[in-house]
């Protein structure tokens, strides 16, 4: 037994542990089924709905009266309103008649509830798709939720679901973008939410660089320093530790990184001069030009030399317009070319032009994320783990390495949790109760496949 044996449990726990795990499978499957009985009984309720303002001249009003009407039975009985009754209905009736597949393999428990609301919501966009390609992408979602947990699949499926649509993303994404605004939903004790609804790329790269200047705030503050922005003394402080006071009163700052954050972002705004106005000089790229964090995006070669319209996938979060990409790809110092099987669509090799860190930049491309089941930091929020520890002689070699986050590099370290890299870069986890989860390395939601023009070997190849 390990030095860490005594923070595991017994023999006995883990078996009574296994005992409970099982338990919460098979509960786990009777909820299902209930579930899934709702579904088809609301699916059922609104089509009887449909049924009875058949026939009528005003059919759209008869058809809502209906449907209130046995909403408001429904709510009685389940105890919430009608108008939630009303929309679940809606919801129930989209799922029975449009994604009949999807229902099934949610029944059999070949995938989850959280699956079904990925699909769905990512098949929105194909409202005006034949039967046909409907069908497809759900048969290709399917199969790709089968793999892994809804929050890793997301946006591959929603990226598969734009390849599928009669209208492109970029075009979609524009008028969307024309829609950005800023409000304010009063909350309790004094407190509101201010909500932006901007790009992706946008909202993404202003909460990294929140991130970081917090984080530096933080950083540098020594025991009794009253920081900074929004600092121990002011009126504004989410801590409470604020004293009008004066200065010589001050309490050590002690400010969470989210508490720094919102005192930064409120600091920026209030106290700040809007500098990226791409009015103030001609045209520019404004906000977009001026991002420098992190970003991690997989782009197809044939969107980024302009030749189609569709999405990339930014890592870790959603799907951004080929705008976007190009825009960040043109302007970055230096940037990783990713050559990936143009069928599997796995990382098979990543070079740059300027390599410090070769290996990092293989793996940052292989993994994408933390590479433990179910979890979906990116991989450049995370630590590089040898799966055979160094300390015992495992090798800095790409076959023993993979990106965990600092959650599940602890867990693998202080409990009975163990994990081995098979190849390929897949990982295999096994619980304290003996279960093995397999961990793929992902396969990009783009893949770069070679183009069917006709070109031959002699053909010289795109400028990337």
């Amino acid at each position: 037994m390990d030095e860490y044996s005594g923070s595991m449990g017994s023999d006995a726990d883990v078996a009574a542990l296994a005992s409970i795990v099982g338990e919460v499978e098979g509960a786990a499957a009777v909820v299902r089924a209930g579930q899934v009985a709702e579904v088809r009984a609301l699916a059922a309720a609104g089509q009887l709905a449909a049924r009875q303002a058949a026939g009528s001249p005003a059919v759209v009003r008869a058809h809502d009266m209906a449907l209130r009407s046995v909403a408001a039975e429904l709510g009685g009985v389940l105890r919430v309103t009608d108008r939630t009754v009303q929309s679940r209905i809606d919801e129930a009736r989209d799922l029975v008649e449009h994604y009949a597949a999807t229902l099934a393999a949610w029944e059999t428990g070949r995938i989850t509830r959280g699956h079904v609301r990925v699909i769905t919501d990512a098949g929105s966009v194909l409202v005006d798709a034949s039967p046909e390609r409907r069908a497809e992408f759900e048969a290709a979602a399917i199969a790709r939720c089968e793999r892994d947990t809804p929050n890793r699949v997301r946006s591959e499926i929603e990226i598969l679901a734009e390849r599928f649509a009669e209208r492109s993303f970029t075009d979609r994404h524009r008028d969307a973008a024309a829609e950005r605004r800023v409000r304010v939903v009063p909350g309790s004790a004094g407190m509101s939410d201010l909500i932006a609804t901007l790009p992706t790329v946008i909202a993404d790269g202003i909460l990294d660089r929140l991130t970081q200047q917090a984080q530096t705030v933080i950083d540098s503050r020594e025991p009794g320093d009253a920081g900074s922005a929004f600092g121990a003394r002011g009126a504004g402080d989410a801590s409470g530790a604020g004293d009008a006071s004066g200065a010589g009163d001050a309490e050590p700052d002690r400010r969470r990184i989210d508490q720094v954050r919102a005192d930064v972002f409120s600091d920026l705004l209030l106290a700040g001069a809007p500098a990226l106005d791409p009015t103030a000089t001609g045209d520019g790229q404004g906000s977009l030009g001026a991002i420098r964090a992190q970003v991690q995006v997989i782009v197809p070669a044939l969107t980024l030399l302009g030749v189609d319209d569709g999405p990339a996938d930014l890592v870790g979060r959603s799907p951004i317009d080929a705008e976007t990409a190009r825009c960040l790809a043109g302007d970055t110092h230096s940037w990783a070319r990713v050559l990936t099987d143009p069928v599997e669509g796995t990382v098979l090799a990543v070079d740059r032009y300027r390599t410090p860190w070769p290996q990092r930049r293989f793996l940052r491309a292989r993994d994408q994320h933390c590479r433990f089941p179910g979890c979906r930091r990116a991989a450049i929020r995370c630590e590089i783990d040898h799966t055979i520890d160094a300390a015992k002689g495992g090798p800095t070699a790409l076959w023993n390495l993979a990106h965990l986050c600092q959650r599940h590099h602890s867990m693998k370290q202080f409990t009975r949790w163990k994990v081995r890299q098979l190849p390929g870069g897949v990982l295999e986890w096994t619980s304290p109760t003996g279960r093995i989860y397999r961990e793929d390395a992902p396969a990009p939601p783009v893949a770069f496949t070679p183009a069917s023009t006709g070109t031959t070997a002699t053909d010289e190849p795109p400028p990337f």
